[in-house]
């Protein structure tokens, strides 16, 4: 996956609670396998109308929001089931970081596999997010994660807590299967040695 260190763009609020998965890509999305194309379906319960065209009112069909590469949110978002293909959405729709209070466990989980960064913030930290990306086309945050900070559009700078492990992985680019391959001479080796005893 494409390594995660320092990330400039626009945010776009969503002050909506409890997001779910669903809400996130709906269920008739979820018969591909695959990652790319799914951008086209993200939220689109709220993006289009019934009759296929774009909700202007919603936040993403804005002109200053087009092009979004970060997320404020409200509470516990990526709720309800497990699907992965809520990251696969937000990534292959453009979205790098999402910034909230809470997520649920699995979403959260998902979301540092596929290279996207969710970070959590005080109430106090996510109200001055949101007033942030609330300006539209000025609505910009710098990201650091090795410095772990957020600096607002005015250069206000905000400090964010993530797990070392965590971190590690996204800023090398690390899913499970290349946190594997990272240790792979001294599985070679553990290997080797069984083999040479015949348990292999």
């Amino acid at each position: 996956m494409d390594k995660f260190t320092t990330l400039e763009g626009v945010a776009a609020p969503m002050r909506i609670i409890n997001v779910d998965t669903d809400r996130i890509i709906p269920k008739q999305y979820l018969k591909t396998i695959k990652r790319t194309g799914l951008g086209q379906g993200l939220f689109s319960e709220m993006r289009y109308n019934d009759d296929g065209s774009e909700n202007p009112d919603f936040v993403l069909n804005k002109p200053a929001y087009r092009q979004a590469k970060i997320l404020v949110v409200g509470d516990n978002f990526g709720c309800g089931s497990s699907r992965e293909h809520a990251p696969w959405a937000l990534a292959d729709f453009g979205i790098r970081c999402v910034i909230s209070t809470s997520f649920a466990d699995i979403f959260f989980n998902n979301c540092g596999k596929n290279g996207i960064l969710a970070i959590v913030v005080s109430p106090e930290d996510l109200e001055k997010l949101f007033q942030d990306a609330e300006r539209g086309a000025n609505a910009t945050l710098s990201i650091d994660l090795a410095g772990q900070t957020i600096k607002g559009p005015d250069g206000g700078t905000l400090h964010f807590e993530i797990d070392s492990g965590r971190k590690h992985n996204l800023l090398n680019g690390l899913d499970e299967i290349g946190l594997t391959l990272e240790r792979a001479t001294a599985i070679d080796s553990y290997e080797a040695k069984l083999a040479a005893r015949g348990w292999a």
